[in-house]
């Protein structure tokens, strides 16, 4: 794939009064917002905010009712196929590979579908197989794959043709920690090698934090919110909860900085302390109570996107 596509100048992103209607609902009013090449953004909002809705006008399956849409600088209805070997899509509960073919074959579909020379294909497909670890799947119908090894493949038939733009849609949702985990730090290092735009929709605000620099909130299919994570916590007050089991019962974890105590439980045994992450992170967090007590286990509680969004119309007297 040519590197001159990279280097074009404008956003990889753009709608100006975008609107689409269904015969009941407006499921985007007016959106206007920019993405710039090689930036990471998360686009959350609760269920039915508008966020897949947006997301098939930017790949061209669905027609807006009004307004203006470019997704690479092209109109996506208009040059749909061109726009479709520039973004790479991954939605989390459908599939573009297939069934019931061993993995490695999908690759080899998509490849063809991309019209990848053969040499650039059996490179570009080693290196994700290596990165990504499905190896030992490859000879793997599709249906018997787990679900972290199936999203795992998702994505490597979404990076193929190496999009300059990757939209995922719930990439995470249903994965365990450790499945979470390797997705992140691909992404992440994918992202440093190749400068790919990243757009992620996501109930997981951890996929946010370590994902994204940039985070836009949509409800009832307006933007509510553009800049950081730590802007949003600031505006809404979102915190993260640190639930630390102990190996003895401890007095009271309070004091440390950036964090407010909710919980104590057991007598000392299990305590809760919430964070904003623009304050600290869960590492300087976890740190400090080591520094004063055994850390036997740990969970971290996300904060739920659907109140999040409620807390930011509340902040602006819109709720």
């Amino acid at each position: 794939m040519s590197n001159s596509r990279r280097a074009a100048p404008g956003p990889v992103i753009e709608t100006a009064d975008l609107v689409r209607d269904f015969r009941r609902t407006r499921a985007v009013d007016h959106l206007t917002l920019r993405v710039l090449p090689g930036e990471s953004v998360g686009y959350i909002g609760a269920n039915g905010a508008g966020k897949s809705t947006t997301i098939k006008m930017l790949t061209g399956i669905l027609k807006p009712t009004s307004g203006l849409v470019r997704t690479c600088g092209l109109d996506p209805m208009r040059r749909r196929i061109e726009v479709a070997r520039r973004v790479g899509v991954v939605f989390g509960q459908r599939s573009q590979l297939w069934w019931d073919l061993p993995l490695h074959q999908s690759f080899t579909i998509l490849a063809a579908i991309h019209r990848l020379d053969p040499v650039t294909a059996r490179t570009r497909t080693a290196r994700l197989v290596d990165q990504l670890e499905m190896g030992p799947q490859l000879a793997t119908p599709v249906r018997s794959l787990s679900l972290g090894q199936r999203m795992r493949g998702e994505i490597a038939a979404a990076l193929l043709h190496e999009p300059e733009l990757l939209v995922l849609d719930e990439p995470t949702i249903g994965l365990d920690v450790l499945s979470k985990q390797r997705l992140r730090e691909f992404l992440l290092q994918e992202r440093r090698e190749r400068g790919t735009t990243l757009l992620l929709t996501t109930h997981d605000m951890g996929d946010i934090e370590r994902l994204c620099g940039r985070v836009l909130v949509i409800d009832r299919g307006r933007l509510a919110f553009d800049g950081t994570l730590a802007g949003l916590a600031g505006t809404v007050g979102a915190r993260r909860v640190l639930v630390i089991d102990l190996a003895e019962p401890t007095g009271e974890l309070s004091g440390i900085p950036h964090t407010a105590v909710l919980a104590v439980e057991g007598g000392g045994l299990r305590q809760s302390l919430a964070f904003d992450p623009g304050e600290t992170t869960a590492a300087a967090v976890l740190a400090a109570v080591s520094a004063r007590a055994q850390v036997r286990d740990l969970t971290i509680e996300e904060p739920d996107i659907e109140d999040v969004v409620r807390r930011i119309y509340a902040a602006s007297g819109r709720g």
